[in-house]
C-alpha cells in the first residue's frame, strides 16, 4: 500500500481534498469488494488505518450458546478463549485472512482516488466560479460546436451561445473576448459555465471595470439598455454633486468608453445623464438627435416629440432602432413628429378651431334674428 499512500499524499497536496475524506471513500469502496468477495455478507466489516493505510477485514458474530449459522454465530466456549468477558449476545470481531486482497484493493483504490479527484474539483470549480456570477472573464477561443462557443478561462471551459455574440461578429479560434457570467449549472459531466456578450449587463460591468467612479459608487447606472452589436444607451447620476457622471464614464478624451466600444466591436453607446422630470429624460434618451419640444400625458405615460426635418431620421433612427431604445429606456410610448408635419397640424387645428368659432357666431346671430319676431 505504500503506492497508494504516497498517491493520496500527492492528491492531499495537490487538490487541497481532505486525507479523511480519501481514506473513508476507499474503505467504503473496499468494503463492499471484500463482501462481494465473501459472497455478500453483510457481516463483514474493514477499517484502514489512516497512518499506515493498512486494512483490517474481519466478521463480526454474535455469542450464542448453540451455533446454527457459522457465518454469523460463534459457540460460547470459543468466544471465552479467544475474548474473556464478553458475554452471551454480545457480538465480537474475528480477524479474516485478507487472501488476494491486494491486488483488489490497489485496483480500487486507484478507481476511487480518481473519482474522488473529479468530484472535488468539480465541487471546487463550482464554488468558485458561483462566486463569480456576476462578473466578466477573460478567454480565448478554443472551438465552435453548433451553436457554441468554448473559451478557454483558465481553469475550465465557458460556453457561450452563437446567440449571445454580437450580431456584426463571427469568433474564431484563438480569438481573445470577455465575456459576462450568466449563470453556472451542474450536470452529469460537470459544471457548465453559462457566458455572454449581449447581455446589457456586460456593458454594464465593462463600465464598471473602466470607470473607477461607478466601482466606487460615486457614478451609479440607473438603466441600460441595448440591441448587441449596433448600439446601448446608458443612463447615469452622480452621487457627487463635483462629479459629472457623462464626463466620468466618457473619461479623457473619450478613452474609457473607447475602450468598451473597442471590445463592443464599435457598438455606439449613448450616455445619458439621468433626470426625473420625464421631458427632459425623454428629449436626453433620443441622444444623439436634438429635440425641439416633449408633450407627455402623464396618465398614459404617452409622450409627444418634435424635432426639425433634418432631425427626424436620426431620432427614429436606423428602422426606428433609437426611438425603441429610447422607449426601453424611459418606459414612456414616444411618438416623434417633424416641425413641419406639427405646423401643418398646429395650422389644421387653428383652422378647425377657426371654423368652430364662425359656426358658433353664425348660430347666435340666428338666434338673435328669431329673438323679435317670436314676441
Amino acid at each position: 500500500m505504500k503506492e497508494i499512500a504516497f498517491l493520496i499524499d500527492q492528491i492531499c497536496r495537490e487538490k487541497g481534498i481532505s486525507k479523511d475524506v480519501l481514506v473513508g471513500a476507499l474503505e467504503s469502496a473496499l468494503l463492499s469488494a471484500a463482501r462481494k468477495r465473501y459472497g455478500g455478507r453483510t457481516n463483514i466489516n474493514l477499517r484502514i488505518d489512516p497512518d499506515t493505510l493498512k486494512i483490517n477485514v474481519f466478521e463480526e458474530k454474535r455469542i450464542v450458546e448453540n451455533v446454527q449459522n457459522a457465518d454469523e454465530e460463534i459457540s460460547v466456549e470459543d468466544a471465552a478463549e479467544e475474548f474473556p468477558g464478553k458475554n452471551l449476545g454480545e457480538v465480537v470481531e474475528l480477524p479474516m485472512a485478507p487472501m488476494d486482497f491486494g491486488r483488489i484493493a490497489a485496483q480500487t483504490a486507484k478507481q476511487v482516488i480518481l473519482q474522488r479527484m473529479r468530484e472535488a474539483e468539480r465541487d471546487a470549480l463550482f464554488n468558485e466560479f458561483k462566486g463569480k456570477v456576476g462578473q466578466v472573464v477573460s478567454g480565448s477561443v478554443l472551438r465552435k460546436e453548433k451553436n457554441f462557443y468554448y473559451i478557454n478561462i483558465g481553469k475550465t471551459e465557458a460556453v457561450l451561445p452563437v446567440k449571445e455574440t454580437l450580431a456584426s461578429e463571427t469568433l474564431r479560434r484563438g480569438d481573445f473576448v470577455k465575456a459576462y457570467i450568466e449563470d453556472i449549472r451542474i450536470t452529469p459531466k460537470g459544471p457548465v459555465i453559462l457566458v455572454s456578450r449581449a447581455t446589457p449587463k456586460f456593458v454594464a460591468e465593462l463600465f464598471r471595470m473602466e470607470v473607477p467612479e461607478i466601482s466606487e459608487g460615486l457614478v451609479k447606472i440607473k438603466d441600460i439598455v441595448r440591441e448587441p452589436g449596433e448600439r446601448t444607451k446608458v443612463a447615469v447620476f452622480s452621487t457627487d454633486s463635483s462629479i459629472d457622471p457623462v464626463g466620468a464614464c466618457v473619461g479623457m478624451k473619450g478613452t474609457r468608453v473607447q475602450s468598451i466600444v473597442r471590445e463592443l466591436k464599435g457598438e455606439r453607446i449613448d450616455i445619458i445623464p439621468w433626470n426625473d422630470d420625464p421631458r427632459v429624460l425623454i428629449a436626453r434618451a433620443l441622444s444623439p438627435a436634438t429635440i425641439d419640444r416633449v408633450g407627455i400625458n402623464e396618465e398614459e405615460k404617452t409622450a409627444m416629440v418634435v424635432v426639425s426635418d433634418q432631425q427626424l431620421s436620426i431620432a427614429i433612427g436606423k428602422k426606428g432602432q433609437n426611438v425603441r431604445l429610447a422607449m426601453k429606456l424611459t418606459g414612456w410610448d414616444i411618438d416623434i413628429i417633424s416641425d413641419t408635419e406639427y405646423s401643418k397640424i398646429k395650422m389644421e387645428e387653428a383652422e378647425a378651431a377657426f371654423d368652430e368659432a364662425l359656426r358658433d357666431t353664425k348660430k347666435e346671430r340666428e338666434k338673435q334674428e328669431k329673438a323679435p319676431a317670436e314676441d
